[in-house]
């Protein structure tokens, strides 16, 4: 096979690798959740101590995801893809021997910090290899994973908790994660990163051309309100469904995760479809998509407020959740459309860092509305984030259509 084959099939074959990788990332943050109504029983916790187990986790992957951003575009992005997951692997297998609350904690936020090195790095070597025509196609399928990551990471610890204990997970999931970190050492590349025009007369510090993008900061402020409502629903589902409906480990999660992931898996690459359609009819065809998406999304979430069956409560779970699979779908490609090559892990990792302080809060925040008006009505709040956020991407529409066309012309 020729150099030239390789290079050409080797862009969709990345899709592959880090499939795997970004279901691992999903997958290990979210054993935690399936296993929330046995960790409050055996350690005795409140409700206030669960959400802060998920808002540490989302606080220090922030901080995380800015620095390993700026560093992915310092060095070679793949070794920071690879240092990463086996970090964060050999943290969620040692996650196991928690004993309490303490510890616990403290295993998440070491988790965290090796999660937090995959995403900001993952999407830039992505773009990096995908042309802009076909770039919210690949992210979007890599996207899948994430849902399918959490979805069936959740359910898989469900049936293993329910059969072994709750430890049991954390130690599968770490040694697979291990297992994958030696196949990408051999296989994982980087690509050569094209500068563009953007990037004429900014500086060459990568945060200082993302911080002189306006509309880029305002990806990261609509980044920020859509993961907090989709964390306060997605934190809290599972618990309400097995409080709701009294149903074991594995069935709450099938209704209150698997529901939401697979809605979110199939409607990720309509969601990257969409927007490289709209792309080509408008500079901001991608903008266009995020606002359908988050809108859709919260007025799709408002009717939780009356569901009561397993059937009515997963019904609304996954009009809600394919909605925002729209967003999902974008999200990546329309942050790439205004920030030039050799800034882009540092734009997602600021993006994150200040959407995972947002998502740190939100499960607070239902926590708070539970209290007062039932967990249904905390969840169903979320629908004022999503559209504030739809507000706020009409606001920037002119500043946006500038930036698109700036980034997209060649030096």
């Amino acid at each position: 096979m020729t150099d030239r084959a390789i290079s050409g099939r080797y862009p969709w074959l990345l899709i592959g690798l880090l499939w795997v990788v970004a279901f691992l990332n999903a997958a290990d943050r979210n054993i935690l959740l399936a296993v929330l109504p046995d960790l409050k029983a055996e350690f005795g916790l409140t409700n206030n101590q669960l959400a802060l187990l998920g808002s540490v986790f989302f606080w220090i992957y922030a901080v995380g995801a800015f620095l390993a951003g700026r560093l992915g575009d310092s060095v070679r992005r793949s070794r920071v893809i690879i240092l990463g997951l086996i970090f964060w692997s050999i943290a969620t297998g040692a996650s196991s021997l928690a004993n309490g609350f303490a510890l616990l904690l403290a295993m998440r936020g070491i988790v965290a910090v090796g999660e937090s090195a995959y995403y900001p790095t993952a999407t830039a070597l992505i773009g990096d290899w995908h042309k802009p025509t076909m770039r919210s196609r690949a992210l979007s399928l890599h996207q899948t994973a994430v849902f399918a990551g959490a979805g069936l990471g959740a359910v898989a610890t469900g049936y293993v908790a329910d059969a072994l204990s709750w430890h049991a997970p954390f130690v599968i999931f770490g040694g697979i994660g291990l297992i994958h970190a030696i196949v990408l050492w051999s296989m994982l590349k980087d690509a050569p990163i094209k500068h563009t025009a953007a990037e004429a007369g900014k500086p060459a510090e990568p945060i200082g051309i993302v911080l002189g993008i306006p509309p880029a900061l305002m990806l990261c402020v609509v980044f920020a309100l859509a993961t907090g409502a989709s964390t306060g629903v997605t934190f809290w589902a599972p618990y309400f469904v097995k409080e709701q409906l009294g149903l074991n480990l594995a069935n709450s999660a099938w209704v209150g995760s698997a529901t939401i992931n697979i809605a979110g898996f199939l409607s990720v690459p309509l969601g990257g479809l969409l927007a490289d359609t709209l792309a080509k009819r408008s500079p901001i065809g991608r903008f266009t998509t995020l606002a359908i998406g988050l809108g859709l999304a919260g007025i799709l979430l408002l009717p939780l407020l009356g569901a009561k069956t397993a059937t009515e409560i997963g019904v609304v779970l996954v009009a809600t959740s394919v909605a925002k699979g729209l967003f999902d779908g974008c999200i990546y490609a329309a942050m790439q459309d205004v920030v030039p090559p050799h800034a882009r892990a540092t734009a997602v990792g600021m993006m994150t860092m200040i959407g995972f302080f947002g998502a740190g809060i939100t499960p607070l925040m239902v926590s708070a509305i539970a209290d007062a008006a039932g967990m249904g009505a905390g969840i169903a709040a979320m629908a004022a984030l999503y559209f504030i956020a739809v507000a706020v991407l009409f606001l920037g529409r002119p500043s946006s259509r500038k930036a698109v066309l700036a980034n997209a012309v060649p030096v």
